[in-house]
């Protein structure tokens, strides 16, 4: 068999990536405007900047002959599977997104999609999250998906309310403090 027909590692078209979460059972991928226009800005660089860059530096570097032991096509190949990957992946989370502005909830202490949160822990212990989608949550920004385990245990509760929270160590009651949504 031509070698051109095999494929370098199995992996090399899963479409959702290594480090991507995988949508809820209920296939629901909700996200914030923000969040869309990120994601959709990134798409629209790698289709019209990104991908015709190096679609140029291989098409170059074939041009130049043995294509073997050719640094510049060998890696510009991979690099173009890489760019198709995550297009699809963009492209397919996108036509399933359902943008949820959170502002539409803005004076409520009730806890929804795209609330920043203040809680306690049972040792007083406070700490405030955004509940965001699951491809725009950067949790070194404080920011969690809504399928997490602290978003699933606050949403719906109300600023007041004191909610079970389960952790690896056992169950954890926390106390919703404040409840913010953008104006």
């Amino acid at each position: 068999m031509s070698k051109a027909f095999t494929r370098e590692n199995s992996d090399s078209d899963d479409d959702e990536g290594a480090g991507a979460t995988p949508l809820p059972p209920s296939g629901k991928n909700y996200i914030t405007p923000a969040g869309y226009a990120r994601l959709r800005a990134e798409l629209l660089d790698l289709i019209d900047n990104e991908r015709p860059r190096i679609v140029e530096i291989v098409h170059w570097a074939a041009s130049n002959g043995d294509r073997s032991e050719n640094g510049d096509y060998l890696y510009g190949k991979k690099r173009l599977r890489e760019i198709d990957r995550r297009i699809r992946f963009l492209t397919k989370r996108l036509e399933i997104a359902e943008v949820t502005d959170p502002r539409v909830h803005h004076g409520s202490d009730q806890v929804f999609f795209g609330a920043t949160v203040t809680y306690a822990d049972s040792q007083g212990v406070e700490r405030t999250v955004t509940i965001m989608g699951i491809d725009e949550a950067d949790s070194l920004q404080g920011q969690v998906s809504w399928i997490s385990p602290i978003a699933r245990a606050l949403l719906k509760a109300r600023v007041g309310d004191e909610v079970r929270l389960m952790t690896p160590q056992g169950a954890q009651d926390i106390e919703v403090l404040e409840v913010h949504y953008p104006a």
